[in-house]
């Protein structure tokens, strides 16, 4: 095993671990990339930064390999940690990029979903989303212990990789179901191999506090690191409108902004004074580090935001009060605790609570029709299987699979994958109606309930997934098992046949 600073650092009882956030943008030799370098040399010599991390595509738009340019940044002397999307490439070429990134001794990924595409070469590019977050961190926890794969003569084991892979959770969503789903699937992350968790953006204290507490009351002994973003009102008004998906920026603290850039300074030593107050803040609570970024920030002040946080550290108690920016009227996990500002160890009940989403007369339909065919063991089942075996290479195949296209096209928007994830999704399809495909729970971009990708229009998979289960006390099925990405080789083709034959992922689990 390489060493590995970062790593070292993280796992290490007492050390306070920092991140920079760099930004290598778009082109190859132009100044933001040769900037970029700098900077990372910079963090190299002064050695007050553990790694730095670099985005991939951020915006949804293209921009420098951020692979790469881990790979030049190794070099410099100082640990990269690569943010590694699912937007844009297909499994095969996430496992290809793996491998050169374990050859070139890039170790440190920061696994997410990524912001949905929006721009590129002559128009959008097409989405690709083949894997989401949790399959790629099950395949990076596979590389580690040695792939195994089919060859010609008999199974193939490879070297063990040395990958150390983190993952993202929003604890700063407004509605009961946007935030539970983040939360059952950060258990899926887990257990798909995350070993650190960073958090989204967001300035609300006890939000922070909560996610360390559901943390622990879950019994999750990884780091977490708390993302501190340098922020102009510029940036803070685009959060503010949902502009930057993920980010949340609540009417007092924009307003608060707007006062501090009528100063001499523009408000930019408010911004530093924020960001080292809320270094002391994660310090005080039991965060292991702090991720800290801001978009064409110099070193120097990242520097002193870490010195400043430091000689605060001691006090930071006192600083929580600076950070009392809910989203109105939103949902805590926890009871909050007067005295300190932040949270109770006691969590709200969230029995009685009017649902985020309505669960409508389709989901008792579906889950009726489940009852009676799709559950092994029962009689409908049997009969259909032995249906489903007379069906198959047989004259009424092809028109069976159009009844069945059509009936779910109707119902539920069928896209015709072959691998149906209905059943793990409350009868609601993650494909079609999930624009980044997320079978396994949601992005983190969504806001007040609404898809990141058609805000206003048409509300989070998940967050409708999460009303209909908890009408029934079964949201929590939401977090109990990892589902497979889609099997391409099915597409197209009926997916009651490959359910009944033992063909899809769904067969595999229930039968």
């Amino acid at each position: 095993m390489q060493a590995n600073r970062f790593r070292e650092a993280l796992l290490s009882a007492g050390e306070f671990t920092v991140t920079w956030e760099l930004v290598p943008g778009r082109g190859a030799r132009e100044a933001s990339q040769e900037k970029t370098l700098a900077w990372a040399q910079q963090a190299a010599r002064d050695k007050k930064i553990h790694a730095v991390t670099l985005t991939d595509n951020p915006g949804g738009t293209p921009a420098m390999s951020a692979d790469f340019m881990g790979a030049e940044i190794a070099k410099l002397g100082i640990e990269p940690v690569v943010h590694f999307t699912c937007k844009d490439r297909n499994r095969n070429q996430i496992e290809s990029q793996l491998y050169a990134m374990q050859r070139a001794g890039v170790s440190n990924l920061l696994v997410m979903s990524g912001d949905y595409p929006v721009s590129g070469f002559q128009g959008r590019p097409a989405p690709v989303f083949d894997l989401d977050p949790v399959h790629v961190l099950k395949l990076i926890a596979d590389l580690n212990r040695g792939l195994e794969f089919q060859g010609p003569k008999g199974v193939i084991r490879q070297q063990p990789a040395d990958f150390f892979a983190g993952a993202v959770v929003s604890p700063f969503k407004a509605t009961e179901a946007e935030q539970m789903v983040q939360y059952y699937k950060l258990m899926k992350k887990i257990a798909a191999g995350a070993k650190f968790i960073i958090t989204q953006l967001g300035y609300d204290a006890r939000k922070f506090h909560e996610v360390l507490l559901w943390m622990r009351q879950n019994g999750f002994d990884i780091p977490v690191i708390g993302n501190i973003y340098i922020l102009p009102y510029g940036a803070a008004k685009m959060m503010n409108r949902n502009e930057l998906p993920g980010s949340v920026v609540p009417d007092k603290l924009l307003a608060e902004l707007d006062r501090e850039r009528s100063r001499p300074d523009k408000g930019a030593g408010a911004r530093i004074e924020r960001a080292a107050r809320m270094y002391a803040v994660l310090k005080g609570m039991g965060y292991s580090g702090v991720h800290i970024g801001g978009h064409g920030v110099p070193y120097e002040q990242v520097r002193e935001i870490v010195e400043q946080g430091e000689a605060l550290a001691g006090r930071w108690r006192e600083w929580v009060r600076h950070f009392d920016f809910p989203i109105p009227g939103g949902f805590y996990y926890y009871e909050r605790d007067p005295e300190t500002g932040l949270n109770r160890e006691t969590a709200v009940s969230r029995e009685g609570r009017p649902p985020d989403a309505e669960a409508g007369c389709l989901y008792g339909f579906s889950r009726l029709a489940h009852a009676w065919l799709f559950e092994p063991g029962k009689k409908m089942y049997g009969l259909m299987k032995k249906i489903s075996q007379k069906v198959k290479d047989s004259k009424i195949e092809k028109p069976f699979h159009k009844l069945e296209h059509l009936t779910k096209v109707a119902l539920f928007d069928c896209m015709d994958c072959g691998d149906c994830a209905l059943m793990d999704v409350a009868y609601l399809c993650p494909m079609s109606q999930c624009p980044k495909h997320q079978r396994n729970g949601a992005c983190g971009g969504s806001f007040m309930g609404w898809c990141e990708v058609h805000p206003g229009k048409r509300q989070c998979v998940y967050v409708r997934a999460y009303s209909r289960l908890k009408k029934h006390g079964e949201e929590e099925q939401l977090a109990r098992k990892i589902v497979p990405p889609c099997n391409w080789d099915l597409h197209r083709t009926s997916s009651w046949l490959n359910y009944y034959l033992g063909k899809d992922h769904a067969s595999r689990v229930d039968s």
